[in-house]
């Protein structure tokens, strides 16, 4: 591939991962540009030749199957000339990763246009492991470099993330689509597909890597000097020291996930995770704000809607809502209402010898449980008791007192169900008891005045006789703690 040598680095950042003299991003002395062009050509070759194969059941050998294809630069007889240099594609357990794929609805068409239709995007924000991450243009799937330890523990693991995803296909654990590896000059560039968690078109606000530890889990200064910094444990307990908070059937459908998915990666006996949290504050931007950067304003068509890909999905709820990118909704302690993205990420980390090393090391000169890095049973049950007490909270409510409302007056519209934030911090919410056949938008303030209930209009509404029809309307109003 060119500028394997022709360039050397000149700042090493992280890992394998370096900029060249030009300011170009490179990989293993790869530059990015000719690693894409790679991968995008590997990838449509072994989905068509893939297509060609018949349908049939996974077999236990198929989780260990590698396909391998030489792309010369002059091309070949299967292989299209190119200008990224001689390199040999392989593709592992090609069959597995289908039927994964089909088990989400995505088509082979698709996933080939999405990967490979346009140029991908080099995330510019990468982690801290010294990987490469890219996303495609349409928003849809996240490529990453991954180290040979992590490749080979995703292969063991397939067997029973197979037998995980046929039992439950709504999880917040990472969706595989395919492992890959690029050889060229004697190097080894691992990379896997994966599902993209924090849409594009969302203005984020804030954006953590929560583990449930604390010891060394504070955002860097040079991570704090970036457009959107990844923020930490540490940063989370001093800044939103109250969580959020979340609807009981929201909370549970979210803790019954997490608990779902730790025990999983509790069996294979996997640590060292993190939940990945993107908020968007709905109150601060005025709505979704969509961004305007050219990668966010691609999006994908309406018909290619894949399975299961949206937070609300993951954790089994119900959508709500005008959120199209399915974010889970929540409130701070504020009162102001968000939007949540999350998954659980950089799960390919056993509990091997070294990371028993690892943690022996730290618990010397640290508190054993406050280190990152410990028995994944261990693991597993702090970062539960972490997520479901710390990071998201369940709203209380008790009954205060009900009223009805009566009007003889015909009106077009009806008060909808709707989250209204009462002054002073007091969270509220109005609930209608009874039959509605028309839905009309009307949002209003409801003011505790002494013991009873007043309503305050919207000015921007009809008037309030227009607001309720016919029939009695039955309003509960419900303090929230």
């Amino acid at each position: 591939i060119p500028g394997i040598s022709s360039a050397p680095v000149v700042k090493k950042t992280i890992g394998h991962r370096g900029v060249d003299q030009t300011g170009e991003t490179v990989y293993k002395k790869t530059p990015s540009w000719a690693l894409q062009g790679a991968i995008q050509l590997g990838i449509t070759h072994t989905v068509c030749s893939l297509a060609q194969k018949s349908e049939r059941d996974v077999l236990l050998q198929d989780f260990e199957e590698v396909e391998s294809i030489y792309f010369p630069g002059e091309g070949s007889s299967h292989t299209p000339a190119h200008h990224y240099g001689d390199f040999r594609f392989k593709t592992y357990a090609p069959i597995a990763f289908r039927y994964f794929r089909e088990m989400f609805c995505i088509q082979p068409d698709d996933y080939m246009c999405s990967l490979c239709s346009e140029d991908l995007i080099e995330l510019s924000n990468p982690g801290a492991s010294g990987s490469l991450f890219y996303l495609s243009n349409d928003d849809q799937f996240i490529m990453k470099t991954v180290q040979r330890k992590e490749a080979e523990f995703l292969q063991k693991l397939l067997p029973g993330y197979f037998m995980n995803l046929n039992q439950n296909k709504r999880t917040l654990l990472p969706k595989f689509y395919g492992l890959y590896c690029i050889q060229a000059n004697g190097t080894n560039i691992r990379i896997v597909v994966m599902n993209n968690l924090l849409p594009s078109s969302v203005q984020l606000h804030l954006k953590f890597d929560l583990k449930g530890s604390t010891y060394n889990r504070r955002a860097s200064s040079k991570e704090r000097a970036k457009p959107l910094p990844t923020f930490k444990d540490l940063d989370f307990l001093q800044d939103m020291p109250d969580g959020m908070l979340l609807d009981a059937d929201m909370y549970n459908a979210f803790c019954k996930t997490v608990q779902r998915d730790c025990l999983v990666l509790q069996s294979f006996k996997i640590m060292d995770y993190s939940l990945l949290l993107g908020i968007h504050i709905v109150d601060q931007a005025g709505g979704e704000t969509v961004q305007t950067e050219p990668a966010a304003e691609r999006r994908k068509p309406q018909n290619q809607k894949f399975l299961y890909s949206t937070p609300m999905e993951a954790i089994q709820a119900e959508a709500r809502g005008p959120s199209s990118t399915g974010g889970i909704p929540a409130r701070n302690s504020k009162g102001q209402r968000l939007l949540v993205y999350i998954g659980i990420i950089d799960i390919l980390q056993s509990y091997r010898f070294i990371k028993m090393l690892e943690h022996t090391w730290k618990s010397l000169v640290q508190d054993a449980d406050t280190v990152s890095v410990h028995r994944p049973d261990f693991y597993a049950d702090r970062f539960q008791k972490f997520m479901c007490n710390t990071v998201f909270k369940r709203v209380q409510c008790k009954n205060l007192v009900n009223i009805s409302i009566y009007s003889t007056a015909v009106g077009r519209g009806i008060l909808s169900l709707s989250e209204i934030f009462i002054p002073h911090n007091v969270r509220s919410l109005l609930l209608l008891m009874g039959k509605i056949d028309t839905i009309r938008s009307w949002i209003g303030t409801a003011v505790l005045v002494s013991k009873r209930v007043r309503m305050v209009r919207n000015p921007q509404t009809a008037p309030l006789p227009e607001i309720f029809g016919g029939s009695p309307i039955h309003v509960q109003w419900i303090h929230c703690n």
